[in-house]
């Protein structure tokens, strides 16, 4: 019954007969019943916690029915196996000994990485078998070029001096920086599906910061690393790329199955350029969510209305759900594309 649910039926292109809708980070602080939880245990505890990370995960569909659970983690989680101290604060993540010179990138991926992080793999196995039958577990991780910009920058950035600083001073660390993300992250992720993870999401949020000709060199080729080594495993992979509009004729080439597209490009569009070999996911811009509920529903619809008859469309928002956003306004959006008739 799950290969036969909405959401994996629109991931391969098929008639579906409404459009699936699940949000990213839709698992976490918009819901009081999470901002409870946390007042218990913080961040990285409930990441590590099996039980309380899957707790977290089902919330959403709970409360709002998505058509698809994606796990509660983080995409550097991955990192403090190869050595990272990663710490969670207030104002984002951040890395307490950035790497800034050859020696910093470690030499391999551990031998015991499966079991550092094997709470992940508990987790999606709990949430699993919790799951109605019809909404499957989308597991997630950051694309290599996103991580090695955290790694790099010693957190979040807004000019990523410090990644291309690195990447044309150090080139071939920073290759070989790359191709251990890669070799790491892929198999994180297969590990997930192993665990009954039914799709994937590779995050590259950061890669928008590139030009077209830097993306191909620093980015795409490892990005199509990790989804490469996720074919065998047969399930819908989705790749999502922020601010990437100018990166499009470059994604056209990606080793994927789905495209997530930010809210910055008309999916119409989009689909025009895109949706000839890919299934798309999007695109409501996240602030319209603080908005009031009829503009929910009016602007989502508008999201809806320009895709059309075409197939392999999967709503979502244009990036993350925002922690202020109010509960009446999720339940809007999710309504608003299940009474969507196309004739709005």
């Amino acid at each position: 019954m799950v290969s036969e649910s909405l959401f994996l039926r629109a991931c391969r292109r098929e008639a579906v007969e409404r459009a699936p809708v699940w949000m990213m980070r839709q698992a976490g602080r918009y819901l009081p019943e999470y901002r409870e939880m946390r007042q218990r245990a913080d961040f990285l505890t409930m990441c590590r916690t099996p039980e309380l990370a899957a707790e977290v995960t089902l919330q959403p569909i709970r409360r709002f029915g998505m058509d698809a659970a994606v796990i509660f983690s983080d995409i550097l989680i991955p990192l403090e196996p190869l050595g990272f101290a990663v710490v969670f604060g207030e104002k984002g993540p951040t890395i307490a000994q950035p790497v800034r010179k050859p020696a910093d990138v470690p030499t391999s991926v551990p031998e015991n990485f499966d079991e550092r992080v094997s709470y992940v793999y508990q987790t999606i196995e709990m949430v699993g078998d919790e799951l109605p039958a019809e909404v499957p577990v989308i597991g997630f991780v950051g694309a290599p070029f996103t991580l090695a910009s955290y790694l790099i920058e010693g957190g979040g950035s807004k000019s990523f001096a410090e990644t291309k600083r690195f990447f044309y001073h150090q080139p071939e660390a920073a290759h070989r920086l790359l191709g251990l993300l890669a070799d790491t992250v892929a198999r994180h992720l297969r590990n997930q599906v192993r665990a009954g993870a039914r799709a994937v999401q590779v995050f590259d949020s950061w890669a928008g910061v590139l030009s077209e000709a830097e993306y191909r060199v620093w980015a795409l080729p490892y990005a199509q690393r990790v989804l490469a080594e996720l074919a065998q495993e047969r399930v819908p992979r989705i790749l999502f790329t922020l601010n990437a509009a100018h990166l499009y004729g470059a994604l056209a080439e990606a080793d994927a199955e789905v495209l997530g597209i930010d809210w910055r490009t008309p999916m119409g569009q989009a689909f025009d350029l895109l949706g000839d070999r890919f299934a798309l996911q999007g695109n409501l811009d996240p602030t319209v969510l603080l908005g009031q509920p009829e503009q929910v529903v009016t602007e989502t619809h508008k999201v809806l209305a320009g895709v059309g008859s075409r197939v392999g469309h999967i709503m979502n928002l244009g990036h993350g759900v925002l922690p202020s956003t109010p509960i009446a306004n999720v339940e809007a959006f999710v309504q608003a594309v299940r009474d969507f008739t196309g004739e709005d």
